[in-house]
């Protein structure tokens, strides 16, 4: 079984474009069901299915399998909710770790995340100095939650 163990955070400034190159996310879901998620997403030219369980504390259990790019972009266009989660994804690493920084576009314009995945859920980590409030167990910041509740309709 795989299991992701992930730490979310809100972004601050823009002093971390410089340390890296982005690049374009599409990904819609198939199920959002608190419980089990099923995510289609497209990076560059290929394709991927992931299944992901109920999230308790920062670890949740996590198969992803690459699938033809025609049949992910064709589920995106036909199959998955709307809107469709689009973002810019920026890999940078600090102090031996890799982070995930998530520029969202479209419907979630505005919202900057980063994300480190860990090997342990008490991993102690070093934050960079734009990284800002943690926000791993707010649900309103997951992905899955954000085509509910795009970040354009927050307060």
């Amino acid at each position: 079984m795989g299991v992701e163990i992930e730490r979310k955070y809100l972004v601050k400034g823009d002093d971390w474009k410089k340390q890296g190159t982005g690049q374009l996310y599409q990904q819609g879901y198939l199920s959002t069901h608190p419980d089990r998620t099923v995510r289609v997403r497209t990076v560059g030219n290929e394709g991927y299915l992931t299944i992901k369980g109920i999230t308790a504390g920062a670890s949740r259990s996590e198969y992803e399998y690459g699938i033809p790019y025609a049949d992910a972009q064709s589920m995106l266009d036909q199959l998955c909710q709307r809107p469709l989660i689009q973002k810019v994804r920026y890999r940078i690493t600090y102090e031996g770790l890799v982070w995930e920084v998530d520029e969202f576009q479209g419907e979630n314009q505005g919202l900057v995340v980063a994300e480190v995945e860990l090997t342990d859920e008490h991993q102690t980590i070093a934050l960079p100095d734009w990284v800002g409030k943690e926000v791993t167990a707010e649900e309103k910041y997951y992905n899955a939650n954000l085509i509910k509740h795009p970040y354009s309709q927050w307060d």
